[in-house]
């Protein structure tokens, strides 16, 4: 009995917890969207005319971020059952919109007006219990375009 209590409380804690540095992050997220609006981020590989003469620099960002307690518990159980882990969409949602505004936050620091042939690469890197995932890690990188004259 003692043990189901504690497992409770548990996962109480960890979706209170959770749940708040969760939507702290989106809001910090958010409005670091709209003062970098400015710089767009382009997959496209090629230079349009416009953009020459211009300086070109690398440019990166990257982000781990790890799992609570209840959304890998409520992730295992639906590995149980079938069907979309939401949990685990917030987790890779958050760190891909981040490592993107760190790449731009980089370009910003350079000067930069846009930022092309943008790549993302996501990996888990700590394995929990019985493989789940624990954290992820995604890395932004791309050219900045930085405007000569």
């Amino acid at each position: 009995m003692i043990d189901l209590i504690i497992l409770i409380s548990l996962l109480a804690l960890g979706f209170g917890f959770g749940q708040y540095r969760e939507n702290q992050h989106y809001k910090s997220i958010i409005k670091r969207e709209s003062a970098l609006r400015n710089i767009p981020a382009i997959a496209s590989r090629h230079l349009p005319t416009e953009f020459t003469p211009c300086t070109t620099q690398l440019v990166c960002g990257n982000v781990v971020i790890s799992i609570d307690f209840f959304k890998q518990f409520v992730s295992g159980l639906r590995t149980l059952v079938g069907g979309r882990v939401s949990s685990y969409e917030t987790l890779i949602d958050r760190a891909r919109r981040e490592a993107l505004l760190r790449m731009k936050e980089q370009a910003a620091t350079h000067g930069a007006s846009h930022v092309l042939n943008i790549k993302m690469e996501t990996s888990s890197i700590s394995k929990g219990q019985r493989n789940s995932i624990g954290s992820v890690e995604v890395l932004a990188y791309g050219t900045a375009i930085i405007s000569e004259g």
